[in-house]
């Protein structure tokens, strides 16, 4: 689906707040014709959240409604996996509709784009926190000479970049922090990032998975050769480009399909894309409450997704039941992963596996 069939915005909730920032009003102005309704705060809308009559009608609230607010918390918080911290996000949610997103069941449903208007403030809180840091100690697996910020923990930042320039901006904050670098991924390709001038600053990573599994639980995203087509194109812009191969998901034939993507991905990125390519391997993780909202409305993806015969189940640090693959089975089906990653492109570096 190509991005901008991804949202026609008609509805627009809003913090007060808003219309008193430029980006606000900006975004605001870009919609004319859409109703705006006020509401106290972005979290608790009951007709988005917590509402289960919008599972019915969920990829059209993805792609009809925009919410619009202040971020409220600036910290940052460290990671240490795939990234050094995870940055205050300018977003929350998205106009597509994965089968396994974890932000649904976070926040309520269908969830569509949340954007925070007060990105100065977010970009401000970002330098300052770099320059604390000093430079990077010693080379990690994270990165070899900066600290790395992750963006975007609770959406994609292609999709946002469509609606207003908060991504721009990040990558124009980027490129003046000698000892940091951005970091997101996504599963959209939106050439428009091509215009950014990273200047090496931003690090983008493709989500990618084998295409037939993609058909069925990436809703809504661009299809697997796009994003594979696009690493060229981004890496040439001035973007670091990195792969997530992500989620892992285990059913009859996952290795054949997985080799296949492999040598797809091969067969089409250059020797300079080769030489600086790096992944994340995460597994899947899915969740009972979001099973049963997807039982509402994409079924079919729940044959792939819930399987309580190699799953179990593990209290998540929010209180919900997550399912993962079994202990000690997963880590035998992650060393098979990485050693058929290995055999078929021994250059791609795992910085980080799940």
């Amino acid at each position: 689906m190509p991005p901008r069939d991804l949202i026609d915005i008609d509805r627009i909730f809003h913090e007060p707040a808003v219309a008193d920032f430029p980006r606000g009003r900006e975004i605001l102005a870009r919609y004319p014709n859409a109703e705006r309704i006020a509401v106290p705060s972005h979290w608790n809308i009951p007709e988005l959240h917590g509402n289960a009559g919008s599972v019915e009608d969920w990829v059209r609230i993805k792609r009809s409604t925009l919410v619009l607010g202040v971020k409220k918390g600036l910290a940052m918080r460290p990671n240490g996996r795939s990234a050094h911290f995870i940055a205050p996000s300018t977003s929350n949610g998205c106009a597509m509709s994965c089968a396994y997103c974890y932000v649904p069941r976070r926040k309520g449903f269908s969830n569509p784009i949340s954007l925070f208007v007060n990105v100065d403030a977010v970009g401000a809180a970002i330098a300052r926190h770099a320059g604390k840091q000093g430079p990077l100690p010693e080379p990690d697996q994270i990165d070899g000479q900066a600290w790395v910020y992750d963006l975007g923990e609770n959406g994609d930042l292609s999709i946002d970049a469509m609606i207003c320039d908060n991504v721009r901006d990040l990558v124009a904050l980027f490129r003046g922090l000698p000892n940091a670098k951005g970091s997101f991924a996504t599963k959209a390709v939106n050439r428009d990032l091509l215009a950014y001038d990273p200047q090496g600053r931003t690090r983008i990573r493709f989500s990618l998975m084998p295409a037939r599994i993609a058909r069925i639980v990436d809703v809504r995203t661009a299809p697997i050769p796009e994003r594979i087509a696009a690493i060229d194109d981004f890496l040439r812009a001035g973007y670091e480009v990195h792969v997530n191969f992500s989620p892992v998901i285990l059913y009859e034939g996952w290795e054949a399909d997985w080799a296949a993507l492999f040598d797809a991905i091969d067969g089409t990125i250059s020797d300079a894309a080769k030489g600086q390519l790096a992944c994340e391997i995460i597994m899947l993780t899915h969740n009972a409450g979001l099973h049963e909202v997807n039982l509402g409305w994409h079924p079919k993806a729940e044959a792939l997704l819930w399987r309580p015969d190699i799953q179990e189940t593990k209290r998540s640090e929010g209180g919900g039941d997550n399912l993962r693959y079994r202990t000690g089975w997963k880590g035998k089906w992650l060393a098979r992963f990485k050693a058929l990653l290995a055999e078929r492109m021994p250059y791609c570096r795992v910085r980080y596996a799940f």
